[in-house]
């Protein structure tokens, strides 16, 4: 089971650093996304890492504003957040697939296998 945290408010031109871990399980092995849906819409990717770590893809929005790394030593996936706007308000999602790194090259998925909980993110003066 995937369980994220480090969502709140933050003001606009903040920065938040989402974390994703394992509730009794590893990650090793598994590629990671980051998805958001905000209220009224679609739910849409954000980001993709490979299980490795070398290969990662970002959504248009999120290039050059966030960072998807992940340390398998501590079993976590960090989504770092800088340059937030209100329309990254959302509820954000990290999942979990056995892909290979090619397929995170190309694009990042949109289905996986395992997902969390889901963490708040709001960026409002």
């Amino acid at each position: 089971q995937l369980v994220e945290s480090g969502g709140g408010l933050v003001q606009p031109g903040g920065s938040l650093r989402l974390s994703c871990t394992a509730s009794g399980s590893s990650l090793d092995g598994f590629a990671i996304a980051w998805l958001r849906q905000a209220p009224g819409k679609e739910r849409e990717v954000v980001s993709c890492i490979s299980s490795g770590g070398a290969t990662r893809n970002y959504a248009d929005f999120a290039k050059g504003r966030f960072t998807h790394f992940r340390d398998n030593a501590k079993n976590t996936v960090y989504l770092q957040m800088n340059s937030l706007r209100p329309e990254d308000t959302a509820i954000y999602y990290c999942a979990a697939d056995q892909l290979p790194s090619y397929q995170i090259a190309v694009a990042c998925p949109p289905d996986y296998g395992s997902w969390g909980q889901g963490t708040q993110v709001t960026v409002s003066s």
